[in-house]
């Protein structure tokens, strides 16, 4: 056992714990009606029975009535459900591999590359990144210097987000024109027409469909779209269906400077997308979105600039990743958790925090702060694949297990940092793996420019039938082991 883990007499009490005080208030509840219906009508099970014969039937049915017509009101009154019915994912074709190999010839090449220390310092940021040799960049990539024209980054546009969203219409019976929303987000490449009427012109979508494109958010537009998405959702018509999806294009932004904040992004991030169906009816939902809490940090100085689109002093542009992108990254996260935790948390953990504000107010902070298990109140956890550094602090800072983070640093070896749709990546590397069963509870988390943490929690609903999806060729090859040379990231 390592120093300081719980023993097993720890976990049992602790487990007696969360049972008694998560189902204490239902068992005192029930036991009160009991009584006061048993104290206050004092009388026989064979005289109630006697008793119901002797009701007028119009009594019944006009008691019937009432209480389907308060039903009725209570759940107009509330909030629609909104629920994933199904997603799908960009798979590259393994022409567009980028092992490491290639990566390093490429910046040898590079005409901005001024001295053999910047060649060292881009292998070990290929080393230390956690990225595997399988990740893909586009086609534009694979030219020396980089296609940097718009004609490439739409080539790439129209073939991740086609891909993805020709998937997601594979994998279920919604057609293209039950779409009654389409929201496309896309940071850095916003080209007119928009995606999102690309994809209304691509699928031949209603006339009257509503369409959002999203840019500038960086990294945590995905489940910004899904929250924009819930709040339309909830406010229209039952059988409502929006159509989302979530990329990032680099042909256009490859940085030709040599400072090295600025050129992290070319190393890290590679080419994906993908597509989702959310539906405020439950027939066809495979999960269904329970919470959402954004947390902006824009107001710090510190975290707006850690991703930041500027010129260096060369004027050659590109998005510079601060060295506090992690600290920030972290902080914004406990600001999200504070918001997140007493929505999704269960009365036990709930309970133990409050027990322990109490105890370090009262002892003037000298006592460290109860962390709540959110082991609890999830089974799985997608993790924003950012980089290693990154899925490293989120662990740390929430306790979480190795197996609790497999599927995001798998994520991240097999396709990179693919930003806004790395989530939905580890969503189908969970299902593939055939980890994920009716009633799990999933928790994404991303972060984004800003600087930004969105958390999203879903309940399983129908697992999926097979484990079709971007892992088909590879899922019996993971988890692999990556090599302790690779701990130390960069970011």
């Amino acid at each position: 056992m390592a120093p300081g883990s719980p023993s097993r007499m720890d976990k049992a009490l602790k487990a007696s714990f969360e049972l008694v005080v998560n189902n204490f208030l239902a068992v005192v509840a029930a036991a009160s009606v009991a009584t006061v219906l048993w104290t206050s009508c004092p009388i026989s099970i064979e005289a109630l029975v006697d008793r119901l014969h002797t009701v007028h039937p119009i009594h019944v049915l006009t008691a019937a009535i009432l209480l389907l017509a308060v039903a009725k009101l209570r759940r107009t009154r509330q909030p629609r459900d909104v629920y994933l019915v199904e997603y799908g994912c960009f798979r590259p074709k393994p022409c567009f591999r980028a092992p490491y190999a290639t990566c390093l010839e490429h910046i040898q090449l590079m005409p901005f590359v001024v001295d053999e220390e910047d060649i060292a310092w881009g292998r070990r940021l290929l080393l230390r990144s956690g990225i595997g040799e399988e990740t893909c960049v586009p086609y534009a990539y694979h030219y020396v210097p980089p296609d940097r024209s718009i004609e490439a980054s739409r080539d790439e546009a129209e073939l991740v987000i086609f891909s993805a969203v020709d998937d997601v219409f594979a994998r279920t019976t919604v057609r293209p024109e039950e779409i009654d929303v389409v929201i496309v987000n896309c940071s850095i490449f916003t080209p007119t027409p928009v995606f999102a009427d690309m994809v209304v012109h691509r699928y031949g979508l209603r006339h009257d469909v509503q369409s959002v494109n999203l840019s500038g958010m960086g990294c945590s537009a995905g489940l910004i779209s899904a929250g924009l998405a819930k709040n339309l959702l909830q406010v229209a018509p039952p059988g409502t269906h929006a159509l989302i999806v979530s990329t990032e294009i680099l042909s256009s932004q490859y940085y030709v400077g040599n400072e090295r904040e600025m050129l992290l992004p070319n190393c890290l991030f590679r080419m994906g997308a993908a597509a989702m169906i959310l539906c405020n009816s439950p027939e066809r939902g495979r999960f269904r979105l329970t919470r959402m809490v954004r947390t902006v940090a824009a107001t710090k100085d510190a975290a707006y600039r850690c991703v930041f689109q500027q010129e260096d002093a060369e004027g050659n542009t590109g998005i510079r990743l601060s060295k506090d992108l992690v600290a920030n990254a972290g902080q914004t996260l406990k600001s999200n958790i504070v918001a997140f935790g007493p929505l999704v948390l269960p009365a036990s953990e709930k309970i133990l925090v409050a027990l322990s504000l109490l105890k370090r107010r009262l002892q003037s902070g000298r006592v460290k702060m109860y962390r709540p298990d959110f082991r609890t109140a999830f089974e799985h956890f997608c993790i924003h694949a950012g980089g290693r550094r990154v899925i490293d602090e989120v662990q740390r800072g929430l306790g979480l297990s190795d197996e609790d983070v497999e599927a995001s640093r798998m994520t991240l070896h097999r396709f990179g940092n693919t930003s806004s749709s790395s989530v939905l990546y580890e969503l189908a590397y969970i299902e593939a793996k055939g980890k994920m069963n009716k009633g799990d509870r999933v928790w994404m988390i991303s972060f984004g420019a800003g600087f930004e943490c969105n958390s999203a929690a879903w309940e399983c609903v129908m697992p999926a039938a097979d484990a079709e999806g971007p892992w088909i060729d590879c899922i019996n090859r993971y988890p692999v082991h990556v090599p302790k040379s690779m701990e130390a990231a960069i970011i």
